[in-house]
């Protein structure tokens, strides 16, 4: 079971599909730069970054849903390894992120009219706050994970090292990622957003139809694995929840949302995604929870695709592989390219702007995402929780105060409790051992730092 080659298990109706899946995909990069070529200012910097603010509801909802799953080798590991725990970790949190979002944000962001979200802490706080910002930004969408999702994939089927794989793998997204911009994205989206959706429903379904229902799971899995907490410490459970509130400071999420015709469809857009993502996370962690029970020997990080293509008959493996493939492509080219747009657009000068800086920055994210991933030894879920807790605990408190009491915040108050925040978390764990705070998670050292900064600066200034 441990050494099941994929190659071995795929036919010509599986290549097919599978070579079929990614014509198409190239096909809509294709099409989404011709489109963009076409309108006037097509060189502007607003087409390049948020496709002229014209993004309309089924676009969208494609875009949202299918830029957020590139990690699916991480969370159908948590499944396997966790079991449900991996739905309220990753699932059920995010969806009360996103829709606090959608009721809280939306409006809020709106009349900004911003084209990043440093542009917009920019016009809300400071230029000393937009730049922290983006530097915060940067590392926290450099493609680390999908990358090595990415060099998963592909080393399961061809085989090589994942230095290899990782490597050929980006340059591959690297270059697409140059033809064209937000809206060539957004075209890729929209046909993998169908491809990778119905490539876990059908495992799921077949998983359903060949081995039974919930009692069968019941029989063949672990107690633990029914068990919501995953048998951790309630502290550690809740740093996902914490983690997850990180979307109300993703440069993604704000992308799209600036990108929309308007308030309305963004609105909408979150509400319908919500609903899709429910739908896509039962998929995968039903889907990996049946790779436990039957395959149980797997290592965590392929078990779900060497599963699935043990299962699926002929030309859905191709079907599979290619919704698998699009699922971490839709990820990790928008990752990539906003890293990419934070360096050109936010950390840059404006007199520097220029297409073919953007893609000398696609090319140094890519790099930069690849030494980073061997630095992590392909540990997804620690990638997550690291830099995740690291981004979420030092900016989501201080832009949080600047929604619900703007004005109140000064430039130097949001760039200085930032600071604190990342001195703390360095100081705590890297340096001297600090009593009750050093054996603190990350999230909670930053999130304390930060806001006892804010709260005592906030004193001093009203004293003034």
């Amino acid at each position: 079971m441990k050494n099941i080659k994929i190659l071995d298990l795929l036919n010509f109706y599986d290549w097919l599909v599978f070579l079929s899946t990614l014509l198409l995909t190239f096909i809509s990069i294709w099409y989404g730069n011709k489109i963009s070529k076409s309108k006037k200012n097509s060189n502007s910097i607003v087409e390049l970054l948020v496709m002229g603010r014209r993004l309309t509801l089924p676009l969208f909802v494609a875009t949202l849903v299918a830029t957020w799953y590139g990690g699916i080798f991480g969370v159908t590991a948590i499944s396997y390894e966790q079991g449900i725990y991996n739905f309220l970790t990753q699932g059920i949190f995010w969806y009360i992120a996103y829709i606090i979002f959608a009721l809280f944000i939306v409006d809020k962001i709106a009349k900004y009219n911003s084209l990043t979200l440093p542009n917009l802490i920019d016009q809300m706080f400071g230029k000393k706050s937009s730049y922290l910002s983006a530097i915060f930004n940067f590392f926290n969408v450099v493609p680390i994970t999908y990358l090595i999702s990415l060099g998963l994939f592909t080393k399961a089927i061809f085989g090589g090292s994942l230095l290899l794989n990782m490597s050929i793998g980006i340059t591959v997204v690297v270059l697409y990622s140059m033809y064209g911009g937000f809206k060539s994205i957004v075209f890729s989206d929209f046909i993998q957003f169908f491809v990778m959706c119905i490539s876990v429903l059908i495992v799921f379904l077949f998983s359903v139809f060949n081995y039974g229902g919930l009692s069968f799971l019941k029989q063949n899995l672990p107690a633990g694995h029914f068990d919501l907490l995953g048998a951790e410490p309630i502290s550690s459970v809740l740093i996902w929840g914490f983690i997850a509130l990180a979307t109300l400071i993703d440069p993604n999420f704000y992308q799209r949302c600036f990108a929309a015709t308007s308030t309305k469809v963004a609105k909408k857009g979150i509400f319908i995604s919500v609903l899709i993502w429910i739908i896509f996370d039962i998929c995968t962690t039903g889907g990996a929870l049946y790779a436990r029970a039957v395959m149980p020997d797997l290592a965590p990080k392929n078990a779900y695709l060497f599963y699935a293509i043990n299962l699926l008959p002929n030309g859905l493996k191709g079907l599979f592989l290619g919704g698998i493939l699009a699922t971490i492509l839709s990820t990790i080219d928008s990752y990539i390219f906003i890293a990419s747009s934070t360096i050109t657009y936010d950390l840059l000068p404006k007199r520097f702007h220029s297409k073919y800086l953007h893609y000398f920055g696609l090319i140094i994210v890519g790099c930069l995402a690849l030494v980073m991933a061997m630095f992590f030894n392909g540990n997804i879920k620690h990638i997550w929780k690291s830099l995740g807790s690291l981004y979420s605990s030092t900016l989501l408190i201080p832009v949080l105060y600047g929604y619900f009491m703007p004005k109140k915040l000064t430039d130097n108050q949001f760039f200085y409790s930032c600071l604190f925040g990342i001195f703390m978390i360095i100081l705590s764990k890297f340096i001297v051992t600090i009593p009750f705070i050093s054996n603190m998670e990350i999230f909670y050292i930053g999130t304390l730092s930060t806001s006892s900064f804010l709260f005592l600066s906030n004193i001093i200034k009203n004293k003034k």
